[in-house]
């Protein structure tokens, strides 16, 4: 039984009742706040945060067109479109020719050979061109034929 006897608080609570018996002037303060920092530090351990799950999202569609559109509308729309998107990059393609006639009379204002460079430009445009064109017919039309072991 010196298992029982080490684990026995009756003489550790004794001695605490015996030197709490004594008179001393800081006796019920000390207490007081021993007990208030022992509960203050059981509640914030013991108290339980509950999280609730967030509130599933509402979805709104926002439809730029209107929902029960004819065949003929829907072509109609699509033509406007096309017209609009072709416009557009007409005047991006004068644009892009005024930049280049500008550049081409800088260069001849400048003494640059502005025709050689543009047939050079071209030549490297139509080969790179090829070189696609090769690739993809490459792709497209493997070699059937069986690897031999």
């Amino acid at each position: 039984m010196p298992r029982k006897s080490r684990f026995n608080p009756g003489p550790g609570i004794a001695d605490f009742w015996s030197e709490f018996r004594k008179p001393t002037p800081y006796r019920w303060p000390i207490l007081a706040f021993s007990v208030t920092m022992s509960l203050g530090l059981l509640y914030a351990v013991t108290k339980e945060k509950y999280y609730y799950p967030p509130e599933r999202p509402t979805i709104e569609y926002i439809t730029s067109f209107e929902p029960n559109r004819t065949d003929a509308e829907i072509i109609a729309s699509n033509e406007e479109n096309q017209r609009e998107q072709d416009a557009l990059a007409a005047e991006q393609e004068e644009i892009a020719e005024r930049k280049r006639e500008l550049y081409r009379s800088l260069g001849r204002a400048t003494g640059i050979d502005v025709d050689a460079i543009e047939a050079e430009i071209a030549a490297e445009r139509a080969a790179e061109e090829a070189e696609r064109e090769a690739g993809r017919t490459q792709t497209e039309n493997p070699d059937p034929a069986p690897i031999a072991k």
